[in-house]
C-alpha cells in the first residue's frame, strides 16, 4: 500500500487525478446527504438549498492544498465542479431523473430551476478555479463571498428580515447584515488559510487586506441587495473579482 501511494505521489497527473476523484466523491456525498434530508422532509426545502450553497464551495476549496504544484492541477481540480454542473444541466433538461436533488436545490420543485442559480454557481467555480487557482487571493475571495455571504443573507433574511430595504422589498436589513458578515468572515478565513499554507504569492499584508476585504464585502452586499433575481451568483462574484483584481 505504501509503495502504491508513493508511486502515485511521484506522478503529478496521477496524484492530481486521485485527489480530484476523492474530492468529487466527497462533494457528491455531501449533496446526496442534503438531497435525502430535504426529500424526507427533515430539512426545509429553502433551507437545504442554502445549506448546499454555503457548504459545497468551502468543501471544494479545502481540497485545493492537496493538489500538486503542476500547472495542469487547476484543470483537474476544475473537473470536480464541472462534473457536478453537467449533472445539473442533465437534471434541468430532463435527461437525468433526480427528484431528491430537485427537491433540495430548487425553490419551486421545477427541475428547470436547476438551470438558474445552481448552474451559475457551478460555472463560477469552474471559471475561478481555472482563472485564479490557489496562488491568487481573487478567486478565493470571490467564491467565499458568494458562498458565505449570499447563503447566509437568505437564511437570516427569511427568519429575521422584518425591516425591508427601501429599494427591494424582497431583501431586508437583517439579510444584508448577514451578507456582509458572511462575506467578510468566509473570505478572511480562507484567505488566512491559504496565506498560512504559503500558497498566496506574494503573501498578504493583513494590515491592508482586512480593510480592503471589508470594502469589497460592503460593495458585494449592495450588489446582492439589488432586485436581480437568480443571477446574483454571477453579479456578486463578478463584482468581487473585479474589485479583488483592483484592490488585492
Amino acid at each position: 500500500m505504501t509503495v502504491v501511494l508513493s508511486e502515485i505521489n511521484d506522478v503529478p497527473w496521477l496524484h492530481d487525478s486521485v485527489v480530484a476523484v476523492l474530492t468529487l466523491l466527497v462533494a457528491l456525498s455531501w449533496l446526496r446527504i442534503m438531497d435525502t434530508l430535504a426529500a424526507r422532509g427533515w430539512l426545509e426545502q429553502k433551507l437545504s438549498r442554502k445549506i448546499i450553497h454555503i457548504g459545497t464551495g468551502p468543501l471544494f476549496l479545502l481540497s485545493w492544498p492537496f493538489f500538486s504544484f503542476e500547472p495542469g492541477a487547476r484543470y483537474l481540480a476544475a473537473l470536480v465542479p464541472l462534473s457536478i454542473t453537467v449533472q445539473f444541466v442533465g437534471i434541468g433538461l430532463g435527461l437525468v431523473e433526480d427528484p431528491d436533488a430537485v427537491q433540495a436545490m430548487t425553490r419551486t420543485g421545477n427541475p428547470q430551476d436547476v438551470l438558474k442559480g445552481p448552474l451559475y454557481y457551478g460555472l463560477v467555480f469552474v471559471a475561478c478555479t481555472i482563472g485564479f487557482w490557489r496562488s491568487s487571493p481573487v478567486g478565493i475571495l470571490a467564491l467565499m463571498m458568494m458562498c458565505g455571504g449570499d447563503g447566509l443573507a437568505d437564511i437570516v433574511g427569511r427568519r429575521w428580515g422584518i425591516h425591508k430595504l427601501p429599494f427591494n422589498a424582497d431583501k431586508s436589513w437583517a439579510g444584508s447584515a448577514a451578507m456582509f458578515l458572511g462575506s467578510f468572515l468566509f473570505a478572511v478565513s480562507f484567505l488566512s488559510l491559504f496565506n498560512a499554507l504559503d500558497f498566496l504569492q506574494p503573501q498578504l499584508n493583513w494590515g491592508v487586506v482586512v480593510g480592503r476585504v471589508s470594502a469589497i464585502a460592503i460593495l458585494a452586499t449592495l450588489v446582492e441587495a439589488l432586485p436581480l433575481r437568480d443571477i446574483d451568483n454571477l453579479t456578486l462574484t463578478g463584482v468581487a473579482v473585479v474589485l479583488g483584481l483592483w484592490l488585492l
